[in-house]
């Protein structure tokens, strides 16, 4: 990995939750292929998760069946459904993105703002913070279910910004999409791409900073020690 560039005036951290806190972008591919199967709709794993991932479950489930105006109460059902499957799946198995705790410890030591925003709902964000056990909380969480649009949107990224406090600019994203990486450009945030899912040229842009495996990269390349040199 080349060494991150330096970077200045960076108060707040935002973290992405599936593919780039913890490691639950297989189970939630697998679950959204069952899904889909379920419906009868045929579609590859690649293009469903290339068209879904950092959508909300309710954008997610509108445009797998086609149904752009289906009611949202019927939606969320739906969405529910799948998403228990997941919790079901992934809970035993659990696994945290490689060195991301020891990573949040970090960020937290050097008084950085921290906070999450994700395309989940409140079921599926519950289920990753009790596992994970973060201690300090967050800062902020945005959430897929709060009524924001989904990534490539800035929305999500925009709220937790505001509700930390911190100006976009500010603000640096990690993420493991495309569209999350988008997102975060639309909202005036930089960037890092984590390749859990995707690859670096996957996850390029002017404004991201270093593309990584995991958080190990970061730690033992000092990334959080360049954050605001002078």
């Amino acid at each position: 990995m080349a060494p991150a560039q330096e970077i200045r005036a960076v108060d707040a951290i935002i973290f992405d939750m599936d593919g780039t806190m913890i490691d639950s972008m297989p189970h939630h591919s697998s679950t959204w292929l069952d899904f889909a199967r379920k419906h009868e709709v045929a579609m590859d794993i690649a293009e469903l998760m290339r068209r879904t991932t950092g959508r909300t479950g309710l954008e997610c489930v509108r445009l797998i069946l086609d149904q752009p105006d289906m009611d949202e109460a019927t939606a969320w059902a739906l969405v529910h459904e799948k998403e228990q499957l997941y919790r079901d799946i992934f809970g035993p198995i659990f696994q945290e993105v490689a060195g991301f705790s020891a990573f949040y410890a970090a960020t937290r030591a050097r008084g950085l703002k921290v906070g999450v925003g994700t395309a989940g709902d409140i079921h599926n964000v519950e289920f990753a913070m009790g596992h994970l056990r973060m201690n300090p909380a967050p800062d902020a969480i945005a959430r897929g279910d709060e009524g924001l649009s989904g990534k490539p949107t800035p929305a999500i990224f925009l709220a937790v910004a505001e509700r930390m406090g911190v100006a976009p600019e500010r603000c640096i994203v990690f993420e493991d999409a495309p569209f999350g990486i988008e997102a975060a450009r639309r909202a005036g945030m930089r960037a890092v791409g984590i390749c859990t899912t995707n690859t670096a040229s996957a996850l390029a842009g002017t404004h991201v900073i270093t593309c990584v495996r995991d958080y190990n990269e970061l730690i033992q390349t000092n990334f959080l020690e360049h954050l605001n040199d002078a």
